[in-house]
């Protein structure tokens, strides 16, 4: 019976592996693919039998890139952009979720209900009332349109919250009677032991306004403030197929989101550990 179970086991550790290295290779073979194919010449992006490694490295597609088209400017708003959106909607996150944990108001949890219930809300239910409320604001095709109206995040405040709750309602206290106030308290006392939630907040909120697409589609019209996701397709129409252009292009778009991943991963993960533990 022993053996049974010991030869059970291995053999659902060895299927456990190779499924684990076949959801790998799924996921990290497109990435592979388009960085190999940014350094192919056009006619041998198709070429048939399909080759990953290029035959020599071609460089061509980054300085058709870097210098026949308006990356570098995508480039800048879409950071400009992520940067904006993500400060914002951090800060308000955590003010909306420090009041939810710490401080006591009539519908308190009717209203965390409320913000909770809007994370069921997929973005094409208010796609057209948000653009509406854009258009009679006269922020279409500005920055203001892309940035503000994601600044209030449902799922940071919830995020904010679980983390805050975590802080002894003592160390508040304490610092009350030493005459902090609660802007103090927050900034002083509340911020640095938030950290961990902040990096997790910082990676979700910079990542979705990063690959987000649909929403600047629709809102921007000028070359001049596509972000990246918007402007790459231009690259590909009835006149113009850059093909590897389009690959190098999504190469460099995705290296702000893999550092960032790389240099914040285990205050994310910490950040993720804590929230759920507590509440």
């Amino acid at each position: 019976m022993t053996v049974g179970i010991g030869r059970g086991g291995r053999l659902a550790q060895i299927v456990g592996n190779a499924v684990l290295l076949l959801g790998v290779f799924l996921t990290v073979m497109p990435f592979v693919y388009m960085v190999c194919a940014s350094f192919k010449p056009g006619n041998e992006l198709f070429s048939f039998p399909v080759r990953i490694l290029p035959d020599s490295l071609y460089w061509g597609n980054y300085r058709l890139l870097f210098e026949e088209t308006s990356f570098v400017r995508w480039f800048g708003n879409s950071v400009f952009v992520a940067l904006a959106r993500t400060i914002l909607a951090i800060a308000l996150s955590l003010m909306a979720g420090y009041a939810f944990a710490k401080f006591e108001f009539p519908f308190k949890r009717l209203l965390f209900l409320l913000v909770l219930g809007t994370l069921t809300l997929p973005l094409y239910v208010i796609l057209v009332p948000l653009f509406g409320l854009m258009t009679d604001l006269g922020w279409t095709d500005t920055y203001w349109a892309l940035i503000l109206p994601f600044t209030a995040q449902a799922i940071g405040i919830f995020l904010a919250r679980q983390q805050l709750l975590g802080i002894p309602n003592e160390l508040l206290e304490a610092a009350r009677i030493d005459g902090a106030g609660e802007w103090a308290i927050f900034t002083r006392v509340v911020l640095p032991l938030a950290q961990p939630i902040i990096a997790v907040m910082g990676i979700l909120f910079f990542t979705a306004s990063w690959n987000d697409y649909l929403w600047p589609l629709i809102m921007i019209t000028s070359d001049d403030k596509f972000t990246v996701s918007v402007g790459l397709p231009t690259l590909v129409g009835p006149y113009s197929q850059e093909y590897g252009a389009v690959m190098a292009g999504s190469f460099m778009g995705t290296l702000p989101i893999v550092l960032i991943f790389l240099l914040f991963q285990r205050r994310f993960i910490e950040g993720i550990m804590a929230g759920a533990v507590k509440g």
